[in-house]
């Protein structure tokens, strides 16, 4: 089973609003991630925290996406990572934010082609980006760590590569207003 971690339980902070529900072409920020990763992945794992109740009404009847609430998310991102690899069923995983609407769907499936036991990490422009896509063993790691651990440092000590992809959208996160408004345009 091909399964995706998606990150949403934050308040949203640098960007003055909450991004999620955002309008993002002719949907939100959030659905267009999701969607995107389902073109690939049989399972979004949506781990939620602030507006949590909101986000689960909204995707509690899709398909394929099991809302995973982090009561801790105020913890920081770790948190939500640990909250979502709990319910893994076991594999590889992805794990993404849900403020990044642009991926498109074949970067998923091109980093599942590349059959490393290490983490892969998207590279664009000598920049690595999301969604990475972590071997099975890294649940458990991630579930054990401690929680002042960060992701990047358990992918660091578990060991990557970076996997040549040919879109900017790997970085294409929404952290500010100004974020939003060139990604937004750009994607049009």
């Amino acid at each position: 089973m091909k399964e995706c971690i998606m990150l949403a339980a934050g308040r949203s902070s640098r960007m003055g609003c909450w991004k999620m529900l955002l309008p993002w072409q002719d949907t939100t920020v959030l659905d267009s991630a999701i969607r995107n990763a389902l073109a690939f992945c049989d399972r979004v794992i949506l781990v939620t925290g602030y507006r949590a109740e909101e986000l689960h009404q909204r995707y509690a009847h899709w398909p394929a996406v099991d809302v995973c609430h982090n009561a801790g998310y105020q913890a920081g991102m770790f948190s939500s990572v640990r909250c979502g690899a709990a319910v893994l069923s076991g594999g590889r995983f992805f794990v993404v934010p849900g403020d990044m609407p642009a991926i498109d769907p074949t970067i998923y499936a091109q980093l599942w082609r590349h059959q490393s036991l290490c983490c892969q990490l998207p590279c664009y422009a000598g920049k690595n980006g999301h969604p990475v896509l972590l071997p099975a063993g890294m649940a458990a790691r991630i579930t054990a760590a401690p929680e002042q651990s960060t992701l990047r440092k358990l992918i660091q000590e578990y060991g990557c590569i970076s996997v040549p992809i040919d879109s900017p959208t790997v970085h294409w996160d929404l952290d500010t207003p100004a974020q939003y408004q060139q990604r937004l345009s750009n994607a049009c």
